[in-house]
This record gives structure tokens, sequence and C-alpha cells, in this order.
């Protein structure tokens, strides 16, 4: 082998790896809950974190209801820190993806961190956001305040 072949080859043996790592972790099932609508909010377990057989959580959840023209991006932070995030761009009104610790526009390219702030324009407001509570084991989102 040639050096011109070595570094063929070690360049494409290493963009390959890259995709490869990139593309496995961005396979990481995202974990759906129907969430229980209340008169004031929506319920949702504790336990739809928690990663089976396993004492490790999952990052977020996306809840749906069908009473929700969006669905809602909950993080977990800790036990007791949980951050809700509508997943409705605040620049055109697409629905967002979610990208790990982060949320993405797949209309325009704005992002969101994991609390709804802008990262990344064209948006220039940050995302609805809901206040959380803790009830034993159920996650309680507020849907009454904006």
């Amino acid at each position: 082998m040639n050096r011109k072949e070595f570094i063929v080859k070690s360049c494409t043996a290493c963009i390959g790896a890259t995709a490869l790592s990139a593309i496995v972790s961005s396979c990481a099932a995202t974990q759906f809950a129907n969430g229980k609508m209340t008169k004031d909010g929506i319920l949702i377990d504790v336990n739809e974190f928690a990663l089976k057989g396993k004492d490790k959580y999952r990052l977020y959840i996306v809840v749906r209801n069908e009473e929700l023209v969006f669905p809602i991006c909950v993080y977990r932070f800790s036990d007791t820190d949980y951050a809700a995030l509508w997943m409705q761009c605040a620049h055109q009104g697409a629905e967002l993806n979610v990208a790990g610790d982060y949320l993405q526009c797949p209309a325009h390219g704005s992002e969101y961190s994991n609390r709804g702030k802008v990262t990344n324009g064209p948006a220039d407001r940050d995302l609805r956001t809901f206040p959380v509570m803790l009830n034993n084991n159920q996650i309680f989102i507020d849907l009454r305040k904006v």
C-alpha cells in the first residue's frame, strides 16, 4: 500500500466511524407518553422516565394527547427538577424535533435549549413553558398558565 492509498483508506475509516457514532447516538428511541388530561393540566407517571432494568433515566419524554395541538417535551434534570416545553416553534409555528438536550425546528433551523431558551435563530422568542409539579409518582403539567 502506498502513502496515497493509506491516507484515503484512513480518512474513509475515520469519516465512517464518525458518521456511524452519530447515527447510533441519534437512534435512541424517543419515549412517547399518553398524558391523562385533567381539568387544569396533564398528568404523566414519573416511571415514564425510567429505563427498564437499570437505575438510569431518560433525558426527556414526549407527551402526546389528542386534546393537545402540539406535544409537550418534558426534560428530567433530577428527581425533583423537570421542564415542560411546548413543541411549537416560536418563529413560524412548526412542530419541533427533539435532538437530545435541545429542540430544533425542521422548517428554518431555530434551536432551543432543554429549558426552552432560543440558542439559534431565526426565532427571537423562547418556547412556551409550563409549570411542573410533583405529587407522589405523578408529574402534573399545569396548562392554565402561560
